[in-house]
């Protein structure tokens, strides 16, 4: 009998799920919109829906799903099953249960953890950081997020930690969505690269972004459409990513200083859509803030793609992160 894990990446724009069979092999997908209406639950309604359509895209029965993990943006209370303070999803700000509900509907047991933790975990068993002990993961999405792999065990500090998108990079900087200012995230998350975009068009500047965005019946600036703003050149695309990287540059540096890693994994939609040049442009953004210039931390380009975290999330089941 085949025996499907389902590992669900939610994200501030999309719920991308996968099941899996007992070799780590794909066997269905499911990629959806996350929703904006109906607050939390209509985001773990769509969480439901998504991982059933999965199983469809199996082929298989719902009665094969023995459990499903979940990576989620914010702070995760394991034992309670709650996810908090997730400003990039809707109406997010407090305490949400999740795993019950999610529990109750499939019937099959639920793990939660942070979205871009379980991605560093599938990099770090499965990826690009698997031949190294120690990994620092920066994923660059709607939001930044990281994760922090030591001798091989993820570590989650009280619960929250990795947070490397709202270490301060500028005191009184620019605002984020977690209501703070001046973190990392204000000036490299995408959901906070387009809040400025649009201040910078009402204010007169020209820009393609928003007639790509439309040309791809996009809701927002996803990944692609600054991948393709930056191809052609677009100037206002091109001060905010080198305002992104100046960003990425100094919060990653700083926290190499701290942990001094054996590796860093660069990832998220922007690190996949964008690739080497990206990565390329953090390792050239972080040199003046290094302290061990000479022998820095191999800087790589994420390995699983837009599947790691889901990935990632099935690897929650085993019991070993």
């Amino acid at each position: 009998m085949t025996a499907l894990r389902a590992g669900i990446d939610l994200g501030g724009t999309k719920i991308q799920v996968v099941v899996l069979d007992e070799s780590n092999e794909v066997k269905g997908q499911c990629r959806v919109p996350t929703p904006r209406d109906n607050g939390p639950q209509g985001v773990i309604d769509a969480m439901i829906d998504a991982v059933k359509a999965a199983i469809a895209d199996a082929a298989l029965s719902e009665t094969k799903l023995v459990g499903v993990g979940i990576g989620g943006p914010g702070q995760i209370d394991p034992v309670a099953g709650t996810l908090s303070g997730a400003p990039n999803l809707p109406d997010w700000l407090g305490t949400v249960k999740v795993v019950e509900p999610m529990r109750q509907s499939l019937g099959a047991p639920v793990v939660l953890a942070n979205d871009v933790q379980v991605a560093v975990i599938a990099e770090d068993q499965l990826g690009a950081g698997r031949d190294y002990s120690s990994v620092l993961g920066v994923f660059c999405g709607t939001g930044v997020g990281g994760g922090i792999i030591i001798n091989g065990k993820l570590w989650k500090g009280r619960g929250a930690a990795g947070e490397i998108g709202h270490m301060v990079v500028e005191p009184n900087g620019a605002m984020c969505g977690c209501g703070r200012r001046g973190c990392m995230e204000a000036y490299a998350g995408r959901a906070s690269m387009e809040r400025k975009a649009r201040k910078m068009v009402d204010d007169g500047a020209k820009t393609s972004l928003f007639k790509i965005m439309k040309e791809k019946e996009k809701t927002n600036l996803s990944s692609s459409v600054w991948d393709k703003a930056l191809r052609h050149n677009d100037k206002v695309a091109e001060q905010l990513m080198d305002r992104a990287v100046w960003a990425l540059g100094i919060g990653v540096a700083s926290a190499i200083n701290l942990l001094d890693p054996e590796c860093v994994v660069i990832g998220g939609g922007l690190g996949s859509r964008l690739g080497q040049p990206f990565v390329d442009a953090i390792i050239d953004a972080m040199q003046p803030h290094l302290l061990k210039v000479k022998t820095p931390p191999a800087i790589v380009l994420a390995s699983l793609g837009d599947l790691g975290g889901a990935i990632g999330a099935t690897l929650l089941l085993d019991g070993n992160n």
